[in-house]
């Protein structure tokens, strides 16, 4: 269902003498391999990609040793109470933003004075990006809200928590979400409210987007790779975007947002993809 195109310990390309860098992060207790498709496309379009797993916090991380860490239940808000849910949630996103700063410090170190010599000077350190899916999306609003380094950042489909929602950010951000159909619940109407509450505070180079008929898997690998059980029902609830077409757009809309935040391209690029991605409504259509 997913055909990799990722080759290991490739050569950095010569075009260029550094390239920006963009943190990836993903959701949950999910993989980073669920990502490749985004990270595939991003790294073709002139990216250092650097996804990561973290012990406790991912489903489950392989040490190069053999030693296999899983996520217990009393890590994983899902399996709790609302009230438990959110004291861990306050709990657990100053740890995924301290692990974003710690990943971002070594890359520090490695463009500074790799010692195969690989790396050293290439990562452009001064256009560092950040994207994450769900909680992911989440961390990465928090961590370009404390971390100046962040240049850009996008939540896909991510509900915000922690200090960026009352205190907001200054750097570009795009908020790319699933179709939330009827908003009068109690659960989708507070997450849109945390949303507008920094959205309606972003300086310019912000945007909020929904696909018509996404649902929450349909920004990566994950929506081919779950139970078609699931996906087939959560098809059937939100209109039934094609898989693949939900991928095309989220690929074109994430590197041309790091395009133009990132690497100075023209910002009617980003107009211009709504010309092929009809799906893709902002809040006042």
């Amino acid at each position: 269902m997913v055909r990799a195109h990722s080759s290991s310990d490739p050569g950095i390309s010569s075009e260029q003498q550094s390239y920006p860098v963009v943190i990836m992060r993903a959701g949950g207790g999910a993989l980073t391999t669920d990502f490749t498709t985004l990270a595939e496309d991003l790294a073709s379009h002139g990216y250092f990609v650097v996804g990561f797993d973290a012990p406790y916090r991912t489903r489950v991380v392989v040490f190069p040793d053999g030693r296999v860490v899983q996520r217990t239940s009393a890590e994983n808000p899902e399996t709790l109470p609302s009230a438990d849910q959110v004291r861990l949630i306050n709990k657990l996103l100053p740890m995924w933003t301290g692990d974003t700063q710690f990943v971002v410090d070594q890359l520090g170190r490695l463009n500074a004075a790799d010692p195969s010599g690989r790396f050293t000077g290439r990562l452009d350190m001064r256009r560092i990006g950040m994207f994450g899916h769900s909680f992911g999306g989440a961390t990465a609003l928090q961590f370009c809200h404390d971390d100046s380094r962040c240049k850009a950042g996008i939540d896909i489909d991510g509900a915000p928590e922690g200090s960026v929602v009352r205190e907001t950010l200054t750097q570009p951000f795009l908020f790319l979400l699933s179709d939330h159909g009827d908003l009068s619940a109690a659960e989708p109407r507070s997450v849109m409210a945390g949303i507008e509450s920094i959205y309606d505070r972003l300086p310019n180079g912000r945007l909020l987007l929904f696909i018509r008929g996404a649902n929450h898997f349909s920004f990566s690998d994950q929506i081919l790779l779950k139970s078609h059980y699931l996906v087939g029902l959560l098809q059937l609830l939100q209109g039934g975007l094609d898989a693949r077409r939900g991928l095309k757009i989220t690929t074109a809309y994430v590197h041309t947002f790091f395009d133009v935040y990132l690497k100075g391209a023209p910002a009617s690029l980003l107009d211009n993809l709504r010309q092929t991605c009809p799906e893709v409504v902002s809040p006042a259509n």
